[in-house]
């Protein structure tokens, strides 16, 4: 298991989190915040087909299976 800072998760991935496998559907990098970091927004599909939505700054680190 590898890890990748969130900006550089791109779509297909699968990424580990909670214990769950989840496939990023995709990701978007927004502007420079209020705190001075950019962040990613990333959709990721759980594996009984939930889609969630996961908002990190992009170099917040991820496990990628």
């Amino acid at each position: 298991m590898a890890q990748k800072k969130a900006g550089a998760v791109k779509k297909g991935d699968r990424l580990e989190m909670g214990g769950e496998t989840l496939v990023v559907e995709a990701i978007e990098i927004s502007n420079i915040s209020k705190q001075g970091t950019k962040k990613c927004r990333i959709e990721a599909k759980k594996s009984n087909g939930e889609m969630i939505v996961i908002i990190r700054p992009i170099d917040y680190p991820f496990n990628v299976i």
